[in-house]
This record gives structure tokens, C-alpha cells and sequence, in this order.
């Protein structure tokens, strides 16, 4: 297969071959797979790690020296700034100090992505110090208009406009990821985006590219992968699994997308918001929650949460990851090349 390049303002910044991103993945060790994305073009993310061993600052450390190890190529990692997150400060505080005082690390981590709060708490002394002294770009998930138009204000460098289809957490506003597109788009037309939520396939990323983002970021379709350390009993699931097998469940955050197994039929719906903050949020709840998604992670796939986007219905092989990228890539230039011709 002839390799494509396709270059767009996102790939520029982060300086990466391919227009295609992993998804933040946690509470899962993805370390071996941001390697497998980074060395196919793509950029391979680190997510924020929080199984029930006990992951330390440390290791999540020591993720990020394992990567440049292996690999000389641009990655990204990732920080849950949520309210119910614990560690989230202490990472927004450790983890740019670190970055800072690592010259390799320095050079190749160029995309901090945070998710499931607010941007705000990593904007310390010490960011604002390494974005002087390096290229790295703060991007935040959004998955509504409203908390594009917040984080926006809030300075970040670009956003990832997540949609419904999605597998994990999502918004109780349910917009479609080419809802959602238009709307962030019509609103601010020069941000940098990157759409995710429902992308599998070279057609998905010629039609986000056509809709003003400059790249698409992979969540399940990556974890049917050769190279991910998920079990091979998850990755079967999202190779066998259907659109309609996804269902909306309470999450720690609110709605998640989920394989509608045993635990996802016995779950609750949390309805909206207000219904939420309501609910007693606890350490307790969050370690069971965790211990459940731990348990599809290693394997048992019938009682523990599985995190599922609708794109699963578009997988049909576990493959490599150099394999899946460069087939999306083709198949997205094609795609192109033939819209082309349809502007006279």
C-alpha cells in the first residue's frame, strides 16, 4: 500500500505525520500502545492511570521515560481534572515540573490533553513556564458548545470535540459528534479541533477533515489493536460487538458509553444533571466503579464495565497499529481525492 501524508494545522503543531490521535484510555496503562501510535505517524497518549494497585505520580512517570525509551517520535498524556479525581493537582503541579527537567521528554511530549473538568487548575507557575520553553499545547475534551465556549475563554490551545458515539463518559446534552462539529465550528472557526467520538475508517476522517477539524482521535478502535495492553477478551468484544450493544450508564462523571453486559443491564441511567449532583458522591463509589472497570481490563468481560463507543460496529479485525493507521489514511485520501473533482 503507497503511504499518504496529510497535513492539516494540527499536524503541524504537534508535530506528528498523521492526522489521527489516541483517546485518553483511563484508568488503563496504554504505554505500549501511545509507542505502537507514535511509531505509525499517529500520536500515541498516555492516559491518567488509576487501577486499584495504588498508581503513583512515579509510575506515571516512568510511563513517560518508557516512551521516549522506545520511541523518538511526538506523544501526549493525559490529566483528569475532575473534582472527584484526587491526584488531579498534584499531577497539574508534578508532571510539567517533570517534563521540564527531562530534555527527551521535553522535546517529544507536545500534547497535554485534560478531560472531565476544568483546564484552569494545570495553568500553574510551572506550565506556563514549560509552554515558554517548549512546543507543547494544552487541548481539553468538550463534548457540548456550552463547555467549548468555557475552556475556550479559559486559554486552551485547541479542543477535542467528543460526540455522543463515543465510548466512556459523555455529556447529558447527547450531541452527535457532526452536530456538535458544526456547532463549535460555526462559533469559533479558527480553534484548532480534533474530532472524536464514532471514528474507525478513512471515510470518518475525510469527513471531519472536510468539516474544519484537523485530525480525529481513536478510543476503541485502537484497543482492537495488536499492540494494546487491554485483554484479549475486551478487544473480542469490540471486534464482535455491534452499534446497538452499546448502552448509556451512570459513570463516575455522569452518562458513560458501555458494552450492555450483565453489569451495564443491572446499572442505573442517571437522567440528568441535577439528578447527579444529587447522588452521594463518595471515595467509596469511585473505588467500586474502578475495581469494575479493573475487571474488564484483565478479562472479565461479563461482569465488569466495559467502556464502548458506537464505532466498535465498525471494527471488524484486531490488527496492528500501523495497519489500522495506515489503511485509514489511504482509504481518507481517496476519499478526498474524489471530493475534489466534485468542485467545478
Amino acid at each position: 500500500m503507497e503511504k499518504m501524508v496529510i497535513k492539516t494545522e494540527i499536524t503541524e503543531m504537534l508535530g506528528i505525520k498523521h492526522p489521527i490521535v489516541a483517546a485518553p484510555m483511563g484508568p488503563f496503562y496504554t504505554t505500549k500502545l501511545t509507542i505502537a501510535v507514535s511509531e505509525a505517524g499517529g500520536l500515541g497518549v498516555l492516559s491518567h492511570v488509576t487501577l486499584s494497585e495504588g498508581i503513583t505520580v512515579n509510575q506515571i512517570k516512568d510511563s513517560m521515560k518508557t516512551v521516549v525509551e522506545y520511541t523518538d517520535k511526538p506523544f501526549g498524556v493525559n490529566i483528569r481534572t475532575a473534582a472527584l479525581q484526587p491526584d488531579a493537582i498534584k499531577l497539574c503541579r508534578q508532571i510539567p515540573r517533570f517534563i521540564m527537567d527531562n530534555p527527551k521528554i521535553k522535546e517529544q511530549c507536545t500534547y497535554l490533553i485534560t478531560s472531565a473538568g476544568s483546564p484552569k487548575i494545570l495553568y500553574n507557575k510551572h506550565f506556563r513556564a514549560l509552554q515558554e520553553r517548549s512546543n507543547i499545547k494544552n487541548f481539553h475534551v468538550v463534548p457540548s458548545l456550552k463547555l467549548a465556549k468555557k475552556v475556550i475563554k479559559d486559554g486552551v490551545d485547541g479542543i477535542v470535540a467528543t460526540g455522543h458515539e463515543g465510548g466512556g463518559h459523555q455529556s447529558y446534552e447527547k450531541t452527535s459528534t457532526l452536530v456538535l462539529l458544526q456547532q463549535i465550528k460555526k462559533e469559533f472557526p479558527e480553534i484548532p479541533m480534533i474530532a472524536c467520538g464514532g471514528y474507525a475508517t478513512g471515510e470518518g476522517l475525510a469527513s471531519a477533515l472536510a468539516m474544519g477539524a484537523g485530525a480525529i482521535a481513536m478510543g476503541t478502535r485502537l484497543i482492537a489493536s495488536k499492540e494494546c495492553e487491554f485483554h484479549e477478551n475486551y478487544k473480542n468484544e469490540v471486534k464482535n460487538s455491534t452499534i446497538a450493544d452499546t448502552k448509556l450508564v451512570t459513570g463516575v462523571f455522569g452518562p458513560a458509553r458501555v458494552l450492555n453486559n450483565n453489569y451495564a443491564q443491572s446499572a442505573t441511567i442517571v437522567l440528568n444533571k441535577a439528578e447527579k449532583r444529587a447522588e452521594e458522591d463518595s471515595m467509596s463509589k469511585i473505588r467500586d466503579g474502578v475495581l469494575k472497570l479493573e475487571k474488564a481490563y484483565k478479562g472479565d468481560v461479563d461482569n465488569g464495565i466495559i467502556l464502548l463507543g458506537q464505532s466498535c460496529g465498525l471494527v471488524e479485525e484486531i490488527e496492528s497499529v500501523s495497519d489500522i493507521i495506515n489503511s485509514i489514511v489511504y482509504s481518507a485520501e481517496k476519499c478526498l481525492r474524489k471530493a475534489y473533482y466534485m468542485v467545478n
